[in-house]
């Protein structure tokens, strides 16, 4: 049975952590939103006032009756059964810890250009918005890749990888964190591979394996657009 990702039709998102892990991994599964009816089927699972174990927001997958929210705790769930997690126990919680941080960071990436309220139009808080971005991009973006640096330079199985001596979905996730700011803030990274050379590597890396290579010329590959988590605007990016 095929794997079911919910997620906003459209949009890479948060979503897209996970797609990651499907498309390397190779396994099958359904884009439901992308579905015809798909988001009907979203919204009302969500809505449900009936239905166990709901979820509160996408992204969650569906894995025949269970059903599994939030990035990091579907990564959890998700790595060992498709072989993107380390095979010591211990090691998986380590994962899980690096992959709630990229949660932070992608929370922190929304917050640019959605500082004062979600149900706000960014139009409507672009001053802030901007005061944001900066500190953003001066102190925040070297605060978080400062550390994955760290984390792959002292990792005791190579830095190549984030943990262990595998690829993992951390690995994925830091790809994409790349992929992201450099769309966001373009010249607010343009040293990135200067100033984060391990982690410009384990990104590198990524890119150039066969399914990822697959996935990111299909039509699955969804491009980044200004209503997702990394948006572009001139107005926010500033040289680092």
């Amino acid at each position: 049975m095929a794997y079911e990702l919910y997620y906003w039709d459209g949009l890479q998102g948060r979503g897209e952590f996970v797609r990651l892990a499907f498309e390397e991994a190779g396994v099958e599964y359904i884009d439901v939103a992308r579905q015809e009816d798909g988001t009907a089927s979203m919204m009302k699972l969500l809505k449900s006032k009936s239905d166990a174990h709901i979820p509160f927001a996408p992204p969650f997958i569906k894995d025949g009756d269970l059903i599994v929210s939030h990035v990091a705790n579907i990564l959890l769930y998700l790595g060992p059964r498709l072989d993107l997690a380390p095979q010591d126990e211990a090691l998986r919680f380590v994962a899980n810890g690096l992959q709630l941080t990229i949660t932070d960071f992608v929370a922190e990436v929304h917050d640019t250009h959605h500082p004062i309220a979600t149900t706000r139009y960014y139009e409507d808080q672009k001053d802030a918005a901007k005061q944001r971005s900066a500190d953003f991009i001066e102190n925040r973006i070297p605060k978080f890749m400062s550390y994955f640096e760290r984390v792959l330079e002292n990792n005791p199985e190579g830095s190549e990888r984030a943990v262990g001596s595998a690829l993992s979905y951390v690995d994925l996730s830091l790809f994409q964190i790349v992929e992201g700011l450099r769309y966001a803030f373009p010249r607010g990274t343009k040293h990135l591979g200067v100033r984060y050379p391990k982690i410009i590597a384990v990104h590198d890396a990524v890119e150039k394996r066969p399914n990822i290579q697959s996935y990111l010329a299909s039509g699955r590959r969804l491009k980044f657009n200004e209503s997702g988590i990394f948006r572009h605007y001139p107005e926010l990016d500033q040289d680092d």
